[in-house]
């Protein structure tokens, strides 16, 4: 009486490592731009809050100088630049796994994307939210 062993062979296994690679080498810089653009999206947010808590401190003060910024987070930094009577700039500086970006907003709502790792486009009109200069609307 003969007895089958039982399990793969050496080509199934190495034909399932393949096909894992192959679907990883594929699967994981998706993945990683999906996270790095779900992290941008956190700066965008904050920026477009800032411009009519900007416009109700200038109405109380009749001056941009000493208005809040958002606080800082794990991701992002926030500064307040070029503040006087007339004017402002805001710029979120990324930190961690957005270390390179820049993004701006004015008093006058004027977007841009000062700065951003290589790869990457930069923008003086919008906010760069993918590595082809695509822009957030």
């Amino acid at each position: 009486m003969t007895s089958k062993a039982a399990g793969f062979t050496l080509m199934e296994v190495l034909v399932a490592m393949v096909i894992i690679s192959v679907l990883s080498a594929l699967a994981l810089p998706a993945y990683t731009s999906y996270v790095t653009r779900s992290r941008l999206t956190e700066a965008f947010t904050a920026l477009a809050s800032v411009q009519p808590l900007a416009e109700q401190y200038w109405s109380n003060n009749r001056t941009y100088v000493g208005m809040t910024v958002p606080s800082a987070s794990t991701n992002f930094s926030y500064t307040l630049s070029s503040a006087s009577t007339s004017a402002y700039t805001v710029t979120a500086t990324g930190a961690a796994t957005v270390t390179g970006f820049s993004f701006t907003i004015d008093q006058a709502g004027n977007r841009a994307t000062t700065a951003a790792p290589s790869g990457w486009t930069t923008s003086t009109t919008c906010w760069v939210d993918k590595k082809d200069g695509s822009c957030v609307q």
